[in-house]
């Protein structure tokens, strides 16, 4: 379980996002210790505290910040995608920061790098909630994962010969600090089952789908200046607000269950699978062929894992006693 997330992650996040293209897939294993190690930490803190999936996408978000501020610096830095200012991403002022890059990489990595791997990797376990990994594990995942936020972090600052402020650190730091706060003291919801069915899987998946998708799309909006920032303010909490807001309420239902689960990280895998990956390649230089093999490719390996889980959750849910359970978990 524990390798097939280290592994996962960096494929879905980079990979069917089509930022790296298939040709350079061996760099999954350079990838792996941030990637694999953020998310198999993520997850097994968050599993050995006893606490469910409030607690996950919290530390989640916190990984996202680690990723796009302390070591890629991609959102401090303006040249890492080429700008020469952060003008018209609506940075922050005195800081250098850009905020429209730290909604779209809380977006990004909380979804896709860390959430949905985990969501997949689980499905294939009898008993999700319990930790994969002894102490030893847990100590060498963390030690992996500093050592890959360090090395890929200088990689970065040597190769754009750019270092951040010692401002924007100790805000970012902060930031980050307390989302994990939040993540260890958030007490997740003792929620009571209410009476009717949950929707269908297919119904989560399509609403999974839609949602994330018009998140990425409102970030294409034809608008500038304050318009364009607004814009992006108010999809982003949309989107958050009107996940949670669904989320709640169909988990209460008597019959959620794993393949829900299962089916809202196929929703936002059909995302990057179907159209934002593809387009991400083309914007990353890719040519038009090796887009399109990779998107074939990376789409039918998320189409058959997620099959496979869905089938192997279905399975479970037979063999299982039907008893009530804390549908965020």
């Amino acid at each position: 379980m524990a390798i097939g997330l280290v592994l996962l992650a960096p494929t879905v996040g980079e990979f069917l996002l089509g930022n790296i293209p298939i040709s350079q897939y061996a760099s999954v294993l350079v990838l792996a210790p941030l990637y694999g190690g953020g998310a198999l930490l993520v997850r097994e803190t968050a599993r050995r505290l006893g606490r469910g999936w409030p607690t996950i996408v919290l530390f989640a978000a916190a990984y996202a910040l680690i990723e796009e501020g302390p070591v890629d610096q991609m959102v401090f830095n303006p040249g890492y995608l080429g700008l020469d200012s952060f003008a018209g991403y609506a940075e922050i002022p005195g800081l250098g920061i850009s905020g429209t890059l730290v909604l779209w990489s809380l977006a990004l990595h909380t979804v896709w790098s860390i959430c949905v791997p985990i969501a997949l990797v689980e499905a294939f376990d009898p008993m999700p909630t319990e930790p994969w990994l002894r102490r030893f594990g847990y100590v060498a995942t963390v030690v992996v994962f500093a050592l890959g936020c360090v090395l890929l972090g200088w990689a970065q600052a040597d190769e754009l010969r750019f270092m951040g402020s010692s401002a924007q650190f100790l805000v970012s730091a902060a930031a980050i600090a307390a989302l994990v706060l939040a993540g260890l003291f958030v007490r997740q919801p003792l929620v009571s089952p209410v009476e009717g069915d949950p929707p269908s899987p297919i119904l989560v998946a399509l609403t999974a789908f839609a949602v994330t998708s018009g998140y990425w799309l409102s970030t294409d909006l034809p608008l500038d200046g304050a318009a364009a920032v607004g814009a992006q303010v108010i999809a982003f909490l949309l989107a958050g607000g009107v996940s949670v807001a669904l989320l709640l309420h169909w988990s209460r239902r008597h019959g959620w269950n794993g393949r829900h689960r299962v089916a809202l990280a196929a929703g936002a895998a059909a995302t990057h699978a179907l159209w934002f990956g593809p387009s991400q390649a083309a914007e990353a230089g890719t040519g038009g062929q090796e887009t399109l093999i990779g998107a074939v490719v990376f789409g039918i390996g998320a189409f058959v894992l997620v099959v496979v889980a869905w089938t192997r959750q279905r399975r479970l849910h037979d063999q299982a006693p039907l008893r009530p359970t804390n549908p965020v978990s």
